[in-house]
């Protein structure tokens, strides 16, 4: 069963995916001691932020049947799965959440979350690649309730999370072009690097979901067991 907390996220991942999530930072929240060096002298908010995911994790892990167990961060500040558990954790004002799948389920997920309004001038033409910008700028006159730019940004940060702990190098928002489809609020995403081969080939193509609900857009990317793209690099 599905945690009650989880409605939202859980409906653009797949079935199977264990989710938790919430509106605000509940007092039973508390970083477990092999999480504490990640925010040694972080203000009270970041603090806040830390542990609550971490919660929604925990939370997660016994959906999955596993123990609440730590979940510290890494030399590279990626969170460290237990053995056998992949997952992605997200947090912006008034939501913080994770997700996980056994790594017999999939190879890796990415989720963000983001406040559904306009990016800060200029920031569009350092994220977005100049085929992007032309795509946008007709999605902003066909759709022009979405924030195409937040959902760009949005979806380069699922598609980075899903990325980064298959090939354990960056990814930079210039490196990925995507193309939505509003009427089934989907994207996919061509990877303009080399992609260590995975199962059925390179990992150059991704596909990810958007939603948004109360103000909020969320984005997910999930790559499938051993179900990799054999497409070209451009």
């Amino acid at each position: 069963m599905r945690n009650p907390q989880s409605a939202v996220l859980a409906k653009i991942l797949p079935e199977g995916v264990a989710v938790a999530e919430f509106l605000c930072d509940p007092a039973e929240a508390r970083p477990y001691p092999q999480e504490e060096a990640a925010i040694a002298g972080a203000v009270p908010e970041r603090r806040l932020e830390y542990a609550t995911v971490r919660h929604c994790a925990r939370l997660a892990l016994t959906q999955l049947g596993l123990p609440p167990v730590a979940v510290p961060s890494g030399p590279d500040r990626a969170p460290i799965w237990p053995a056998g558990i992949v997952g992605s954790m997200t947090h912006c004002a008034g939501y913080r959440a994770a997700a996980l799948a056994p790594a017999t389920m999939l190879d890796s997920i990415g989720i963000d979350a983001e406040p559904h309004e306009s990016l800060p001038d200029g920031l569009l033409r350092l994220i977005a690649r100049p085929d992007e910008l032309a795509s946008l700028a007709a999605l902003r006159l066909a759709h022009g309730e979405v924030h195409w730019d937040r959902v760009t940004f949005s979806a380069k940060e699922s598609i980075y999370k899903a990325w980064y702990p298959l090939m354990r190098r960056w990814l930079g928002f210039q490196e990925a072009s995507l193309r939505f489809d509003p009427p089934t609020e989907t994207f996919t995403a061509t990877v303009h690097q080399p992609g260590v081969a995975l199962g059925g080939g390179p990992l150059s193509m991704l596909t990810g979901r958007w939603r948004i609900v109360r103000g909020m857009l969320l984005t997910t990317v999930v790559v499938a067991r051993q179900n990799h793209s054999c497409s070209g690099d451009a």
